[in-house]
């Protein structure tokens, strides 16, 4: 469907009023303001580029790792290393501190994991704390690991918001050696002295812009404080800024940067913005959209929990196959939710920003701005869901204002 392009300073804007964000983090009591966005940016033709091969200077094979973890890996079928893991990799496994510098979907996450569990299996009394944003990220960085450590006999522990702490707490009284989650519930088991980092000699952060971006900045502090000062560090994301710098600075040795990053935004991403007038308008615009567009998968973004579920029941009361994913769901719930839009069993997700940060999900078409992003960097975060695997994607933003 065709959206004409329009200049036009866009109203709409809301703020954050619901006082609190997701992993428990307080705003102040009025929020934070939104950046001034212009709508033209939200407008951008796309262009179906074919991205140069890249050329890997390695093997999976190649990599000097454990028998176990060559055969895991063999499992999964991976030959040649994208370009954060080509360049990642090799670093990791001289034991050198790694600052990450790369777009979502690259493949991070066994950029780190690899040289992470070969020191697992190769040394008995190391372990490794990671940590992410969101519960769904640290559960998909999870996923992956539990794989690459098969036969292992390594143990694991999973701490996250959301979900009940009794199982957390079992896994913990396991002495594990893998420690995933994110910041909030970690610093909640180090507070009821039930974790002791003071052994684990690896560190992971990843999406280090977006826990400082969610208000996480002094709990990772104080969490890195916490873990051995003999450790191997591996800093994650996909922007750097000065807050990020004086973290790595306080917590890293000598780091190695790693910077494969490609374009902010999707160049296959189609963008436009749709102008409303009235609330009833607004609704009535999306739902033609999704009328449309039947058998699409899209993403939904509205500003807070509230309104993401006054829009996920207005959607099914207009019989609309809708689910919803934000910070006050459940962990059973969320996953559920997610699982159920990855496999297409509901083809529309309404979701607050936890879902902008990665979360690999295929064949999503259209990304929906409902409501305009807190900054543009959440806009490039959100879009980024849509145009993957060299497909044009749709990024639709909506605006107050008249035509």
């Amino acid at each position: 469907m065709a959206y004409q392009k329009r200049r036009s300073h866009g109203g709409g804007n809301r703020r954050f009023n619901n006082g609190r964000k997701s992993g428990g983090r307080r705003f102040n009591q009025r929020g934070p303001r939104k950046e001034n966005i212009h709508p033209s940016k939200f407008i951008k033709e796309a262009k179906l580029v074919k991205q140069e091969e890249y050329k890997a200077k390695h093997k999976f094979a190649d990599f000097k790792i454990a028998s176990l973890l060559h055969k895991n890996i063999l499992k999964k079928r991976f030959t040649a290393p994208s370009p954060i893991q080509d360049q990642s990799i090799p670093v990791g496994l001289k034991g050198k501190d790694i600052i990450g510098i790369a777009n979502t979907g690259t493949g991070k996450t066994i950029a780190f994991a690899i040289p992470v569990i070969n020191k697992l299996l190769t040394d008995q009394n190391s372990r490794v704390l990671i940590i992410a944003p969101t519960r769904e990220l640290a559960q998909q960085i999870l996923d992956e690991i539990k794989i690459l450590i098969q036969g292992g006999g390594i143990y694991w522990a999973m701490l996250i918001g959301g979900a009940s702490m009794n199982p957390q707490l079992k896994d913990l009284a396991r002495n594990p050696r893998i420690v995933v989650g994110t910041p909030g519930r970690i610093k909640d088991h180090l507070q009821q002295k039930k974790l002791n980092l003071s052994n684990f000699n690896m560190v992971v952060l990843d999406e280090v812009d977006r826990m400082l971006d969610m208000g996480f900045a002094k709990d990772m502090k104080a969490i890195l404080s916490k873990v051995n000062s003999e450790r191997q560090s591996f800093f994650f994301s996909a922007t750097i800024n000065d807050k990020i710098n004086n973290l790595i600075k306080d917590f890293s040795h000598n780091p190695v940067t790693v910077s494969v990053k490609t374009s902010v935004t999707s160049d296959n991403v189609e963008q436009n913005i749709v102008k409303y007038a009235s609330p009833e308008e607004k609704m009535q615009k999306l739902q033609d959209i999704l009328d449309e567009n039947k058998n699409d998968k899209v993403l939904i973004f509205d500003d807070t929990k509230r309104h993401c579920n006054k829009l996920f029941k207005e959607l099914n009361k207009k019989r609309f196959k809708a689910d919803v994913i934000h910070g006050n769901k459940s962990q059973n719930q969320r996953q559920r939710a997610l699982n159920n839009f990855k496999k297409g069993k509901t083809r529309i997700l309404v979701a607050t920003d936890v879902a902008a940060r990665g979360i690999d999900v295929d064949n999503v078409s259209y990304v929906i701005n409902y409501s305009t992003p807190q900054t543009y960097d959440d806009y490039t975060h959100r879009i980024g869901r849509a145009g993957r695997a060299g497909k044009i994607g749709h990024a639709l933003t909506f605006i107050q204002g008249r035509d």
